[in-house]
């Protein structure tokens, strides 16, 4: 493995993360909704497993999910149920003042962690760049960097987006249109649980 690998590694990454799915929508509202605290310590939860699904994927876990079949069933149903329980709470709230929505709210870290869990697809997606990207011949430090950077990619990504959006003029755009936007972030992680529930893959 060299620097290239790494790098090549670390493009493909924030493609993923540029790209709208429940993590960078759980990110986003936090963000506008809790705070820049709030919204990078989400990041660090999302960050936290999505490494550990690389670091799945480098030690063989789609081999199990190929295996046993049902493993992957079981988390897929838990992941998709766990995303449609946040669209309905995120509906139910769309109208609701933030002043009057404040407590108690989810810790922003384990909310994080939870979202990314929901998403056991995200160790087939680790393996199939892994094989691309990478040689096959790799010892365990040469892994353990590769989840390392991983998880430093995400945590700097994600603050750098917290950070954006936690000014003044993001916030008050978003009180504006509250209820508009709670609803189609409500719509989106409802459809993607339910994806991710049907999908036969």
């Amino acid at each position: 493995m060299d620097p290239a690998h790494l790098i090549a590694f670390n493009l493909t990454l924030l493609a993923a993360l540029a790209s709208p799915g429940p993590a960078m929508l759980m990110a986003l509202r936090t963000t506008l909704v809790e705070g820049r605290t709030a919204g990078i310590l989400t990041g660090l939860g999302l960050g936290t497993v999505a490494a550990a699904w690389t670091g799945a994927a480098l030690l063989g876990l789609d081999v199990i999910f190929t295996l046993f079949p049902w493993a992957y069933m079981s988390l897929k149903i838990i992941g998709a149920a766990y995303l449609i329980y946040l669209a309905v709470s995120i509906w139910r709230e769309a109208k609701t003042p933030l002043d009057s929505a404040q407590a108690p709210r989810r810790r922003p870290f384990v909310s994080g962690l939870l979202v990314n869990f929901a998403n056991p697809k995200s160790v087939l997606f680790a393996s199939a760049v892994l094989v691309v990207i990478f040689p096959r011949d790799m010892n365990l430090a040469q892994k353990a960097l590769i989840v390392g950077n991983h998880m430093l990619v995400e945590f700097a990504a994600y603050t750098a987006f917290a950070c954006a959006l936690s000014t003044r003029a993001a916030r008050d755009g978003y009180l504006r249109l509250k209820p508009v936007l709670d609803r189609i972030a409500a719509g989106v992680l409802g459809a993607l649980g339910l994806k991710l529930a049907f999908d036969r893959s």
